[in-house]
């Protein structure tokens, strides 16, 4: 069952103490009413003049009220001047403030929680497709990463070829960035950068495992050797178009 919030429950407390007053005030008032009632019919003249039974009863129900009401108020006064002396902001305790004892407890307390969250921290702990914690991965999702890094190398090519055709969503790597292959380095095995990259990419999208850290390195790898030459490339247009510009001046 779902327990109300914190302001439901204050405004629950706040409609009971109101029917409470307001009850306690009704059963007042029908008191009071039924006693000058019967302090008149029991009078030998029968009326309000000189019966000096109603004005006592009245006047001792309006002074109960009075100091009622005066205690309540005091109240209220009393614990709003504690609440104000409250600090509102963090102060740190240091030793003069509180006794040796007592101080010392604090210390031992605030040691022991922190050696209990030091030692609660998951180590040597590995989930599927996660960096491992305590590792510069830690928090990181392999598949999610690997295929944020689509987007970023598609906007750098655009920049060196702005000619480039469309990301297509199921399209492979290898085809969509074919234009980058002849500037990238093939290995002894013919391969270059990109065919690793385009299958870290066919992995995470199609296999139903989470990739590995070291496929998820590897393709982070190929990433880097791609952006890498892209800024270069980038760098030699940028210097040719600054000497060609320098040309024309002169």
């Amino acid at each position: 069952m779902r327990k109300p919030s914190l302001r439901a429950r204050a405004w629950i407390s706040d409609i009971c103490y109101a029917l409470l007053v307001l009850v306690t005030g009704c059963f007042f008032a029908i008191s009071c009413a039924l006693l000058l009632s019967q302090a008149i019919r029991t009078s030998p003249v029968r009326s309000w003049t000189n019966d000096w039974d109603a004005v006592i009863i009245a006047a001792t129900y309006l002074l109960v009220c009075i100091i009622s009401i005066a205690l309540c108020v005091k109240r209220r006064i009393a614990v709003r001047r504690r609440l104000q002396r409250i600090a509102k902001t963090h102060y740190l305790i240091v030793r003069k403030e509180v006794p040796q004892p007592v101080h010392e407890y604090i210390s031992q307390e605030f040691a022991r929680s922190c050696l209990v969250a030091y030692e609660s921290q998951p180590c040597n702990t590995v989930h599927s497709g996660w960096g491992r914690p305590g590792t510069r991965l830690s928090g990181i999702r392999f598949r999610r990463a690997l295929l944020d890094t689509i987007a970023e190398i598609d906007a750098r090519t655009r920049l060196v070829i702005p000619s480039h055709p469309n990301l297509k969503p199921h399209a492979r790597m290898l085809h969509h960035f074919r234009f980058l292959l002849p500037l990238l380095p093939k290995d002894e095995d013919g391969l270059s950068e990109l065919h690793y990259y385009d299958s870290a990419i066919q992995l995470a999208r199609t296999v139903d495992r989470e990739p590995t850290e070291e496929e998820y390195q590897r393709g982070m790898d190929a990433v880097a050797s791609i952006l890498q030459m892209l800024w270069e490339c980038r760098s030699e247009m940028l210097e040719e178009s600054r000497m060609q510009t320098n040309s024309v001046i002169s």
